[in-house]
């Protein structure tokens, strides 16, 4: 099994913003805001699967902070290295007892089975996910992410994502709070690129990028 950490841009992204600036004021703004970055998948599996376990219910600065200090600890985030490394290291680095959990199950599945990328390709979005979640560890928003940084999924809609809620709400609901149904309407006119317009209303919330 070879982990690949080159970064690449979605291949849809140029087609994706123009389109989307065309139908949408709000992200026509926002994609000329934040005109000068974009996401880009960096080619490593179990590293987007780790960063997007580690990043579950925190803030986005939290979570970077966390892989930070586990990649100084680790030298290099492996399944083999992080399997090797003892549960009082890991926790200094910021994570928790369940997620170290999530963390060492996700390194065995990764060493004891590995991956087929190219069955991934062959899955639809549905799919993928109803395969990924049944790893420990991994719920819908977790595959989700990976769905959208190492696949490159063009039109994934994490609908659970508190800050694509708080993003929506802000720039299509007046900053009242708003139901998942509703943005799931908003999000019609979206498609099929999706993945693009939640990555831009992320952008709106965060110095830093989202990125796993």
């Amino acid at each position: 099994m070879v982990l690949q950490t080159q970064q690449t841009l979605p291949t849809f992204w140029a087609q994706a913003t123009h389109e989307l600036a065309k139908r949408d004021l709000v992200m026509q703004r926002l994609i000329t805001q934040f005109s000068d970055s974009a996401p880009q998948s960096r080619g490593n599996a179990f590293v987007t699967l780790a960063r997007a376990i580690i990043g579950q219910q925190i803030s986005v600065k939290a979570a970077a902070s966390t892989w930070q200090k586990l990649s100084m600890a680790l030298m290099e985030v492996t399944p083999a290295h992080l399997i090797n490394t003892n549960t009082e290291t890991l926790r200094s680095c910021g994570l928790s007892s369940r997620k170290i959990s999530y963390l060492q199950d996700l390194s065995r599945h990764f060493l004891d089975e590995g991956y087929n990328e190219a069955i991934w390709q062959k899955m639809s979005d549905e799919a993928l996910i109803s395969h990924l979640v049944q790893i420990r560890g991994i719920g819908r928003w977790t595959a989700e992410m990976f769905l959208i940084f190492y696949m490159q999924r063009p039109d994934v809609l994490p609908v659970d994502d508190i800050g694509l809620q708080r993003a929506v709400s802000i720039h299509y609901n007046c900053e009242q709070p708003i139901e998942k149904s509703m943005l799931q309407s908003i999000a019609i006119n979206w498609r099929p690129w999706r993945t693009v317009a939640t990555w831009y209303l992320w952008r709106s919330l965060d110095p830093i990028p989202v990125d796993y």
